[in-house]
């Protein structure tokens, strides 16, 4: 009866986990990854559409970003909306292409970053925890209602921990890894 409690919650925590992912795919480290990216958007034709639907985007080199837009005429629209997000980079075009060159961080810039990281880490966190809390009362509502006993509820509380633990710990793991990334030289 509750495991199907305990599906649902590893679930949401798995799509947590998978947010933060993409969140710290959006944080750039000193290399170019086309991720970066993937939160930029632009009006076009009336609708807002993320940058991948209307450019190829790709890394020739480690330091080097290339979009090139399928419509030429998106270049201004592409260049103003990267110049208005907070990722820091100043394009060029050749009127075919959009260069974006990603400068060596600075020592301020990497810790501000891991900071950013931090913060991210303890909103998936929060968010982990909000999974258990729901998961638990719904076990104590299960068992008010007489259908569980209360060491089952005890025992499936337990089980709802050890999930949470285990979706903490990748967290910490994925947030080291970034942090380590980011302070790299």
């Amino acid at each position: 009866m509750y495991l199907e409690i305990h599906k649902e919650t590893e679930e949401r925590m798995k799509k947590t986990i998978g947010v933060y992912k993409e969140e710290l795919a959006g944080i750039r480290a000193g290399r170019a990854n086309p991720s970066i990216l993937d939160k930029i958007t632009i009006e076009y034709y009336g609708a807002v559409t993320p940058l991948v639907q209307v450019a190829g985007i790709s890394a020739p080199e480690p330091r080097l970003l290339v979009i090139q837009p399928w419509d030429p005429k998106t270049i201004p629209l592409i260049e103003k909306s990267i110049l208005k997000s907070d990722l820091g980079l100043n394009p060029s075009n050749d009127g075919k292409i959009i260069r974006l060159v990603i400068p060596q961080l600075t020592e301020e810039r990497r810790k501000s970053l891991v900071k950013m990281v931090k913060k991210a880490a303890e909103n998936a966190k929060v968010a982990v925890r909000n999974t258990r809390r729901d998961s638990n009362e719904k076990l104590k509502k299960m068992e008010k209602n007489k259908e569980i006993s209360e060491d089952e509820r005890k025992e499936a509380e337990e089980e709802t921990q050890k999930i949470t633990d285990k979706y903490v710990e990748e967290i910490d793991k994925l947030t080291l890894k970034k942090e380590n990334d980011l302070m790299e030289v």
